[in-house]
């Protein structure tokens, strides 16, 4: 769909890559994009607390469906080459490059911009699981009937010039928190509840979880810090975090009970404090056979439909699914885009075929023309 787009959303691609920044903090990132967005013909709205961007293109007057096209923009802070910084190890910086793609796309087609009502939803704070909760708050989807997402997925999900037209995201939940006790000796362990054992007890119990089997999901403890220099000293405190993974919304609902069940019991064995400081997370997907039959109609024109694959079933995690939690007649579906992508997502050394930018902008570009009949 044109040389100039693709050049364009190269030179795009390598400008976000390399002026990444992390999540609530991507305030050049929204100058730039903003900027795009008004040159090719939107209307933009940013917000005066956060670094989210709208751009609307189209008629907004007429009784059209709106669709909504989301990219992530937010980037990891992590250790790249012995430094930390800022990282686009997931790909966001690719996402936001194919969505302007195709509002480049559909602005070169002629009397496009009367037969269609786009928002350009440009979201911070994925990588938080807080970003699409705000644009939600911010009625971003209020009018919207349709949303399109995309993520590039690593080679071992999806071959090099596939793509699947649904990735069904499980849920995830973080527990942060923190066991206050006191300190002893090393010589006089009755003295006080050691928090390394009470850290051992909540990680032998979350082994002891028994759900259905058929729902892929698990609980572990991801992080325990306690103690300092001196080794002749019994910890009272510790900090810990939990990771939760379900492949259902109702599995997780259940998975919870289960970890504030083991939390409370340790607690009243211990007689201790044991605080949760922090929780978070992200509902799994809730698919729409509509949008899905869209996106993958697009797959099929642009890549045959030998190449179409899934629904691509995947135990990480998407804030994109809170769009329809909270709005469930919202019709979604998030595109996988095979591009040879490896390590894996979130390596930081991550890399994938940058020939697959102009795939994703071609497929998104038909699931929208496929909503309004081919314009």
């Amino acid at each position: 769909m044109g040389k100039n787009i693709e050049k364009s959303v190269s030179e795009v691609f390598q400008h976000l890559h390399t002026h990444a920044e992390i999540s609530w903090e991507e305030v050049e990132t929204t100058k730039y994009i903003k900027e795009k967005l008004e040159e090719a013909g939107c209307e933009t709205i940013t917000f005066p607390d956060h670094t989210g961007v709208i751009g609307k293109y189209g008629n907004f007057d007429k009784d059209l469906p709106v669709i909504g096209v989301r990219a992530d923009m937010d980037a990891l802070w992590q250790e790249v080459n012995g430094e930390f910084q800022p990282n686009h190890s997931c790909g966001h910086d690719a996402h936001m490059s194919m969505v302007l793609g195709v509002l480049w796309t559909l602005q070169q087609m002629p009397d496009i911009k009367d037969k269609v009502a786009i928002k350009f939803i440009y979201q911070p704070a994925e990588e938080e699981g807080s970003g699409a909760l705000k644009m939600v708050e911010e009625k971003v989807v209020e009018d919207v009937d349709y949303l399109f997402g995309v993520h590039l997925r690593p080679k071992q999900e999806v071959d090099a010039g596939q793509a699947a037209p649904v990735i069904v995201h499980g849920a995830t939940k973080t527990y942060e928190a923190v066991i206050k006790g006191e300190d002893a000796h090393g010589a006089r362990p009755h003295l006080n509840d050691n928090a390394i054992e009470i850290g051992m007890q909540i990680v032998n119990m979350l082994g002891q979880i028994h759900m259905d089997p058929r729902v892929p999901h698990s609980a572990k403890m991801t992080k325990f810090q306690a103690g300092a220099k001196s080794s002749n000293i019994i910890p009272g405190n510790a900090a810990f975090s939990l990771d939760l993974r379900a492949q259902s919304n109702e599995v997780m609902e259940l998975l919870v009970k289960k970890v504030d069940g083991i939390l409370e019991s340790v607690r009243n064995l211990y007689d201790i404090d044991i605080d949760v400081t922090n929780y978070h997370g992200v509902p799994a997907a809730e698919t729409s056979e509509e949008a899905t039959s869209f996106m993958r109609t697009a797959i099929t024109d642009v890549l045959g439909e030998e190449n179409v694959v899934g629904p691509l079933l995947t135990p990480g995690g998407d804030d994109f699914h809170f769009y329809t939690v909270k709005k469930p007649e919202l019709k979604a579906t998030m595109l996988g885009l095979g591009c040879n992508l490896g390590p894996g997502l979130h390596h930081p050394n991550m890399t994938f075929d940058k020939g697959a930018l102009q795939t994703g902008v071609d497929i998104l570009t038909k699931a929208i023309l496929n909503v309004y009949g081919d314009a």
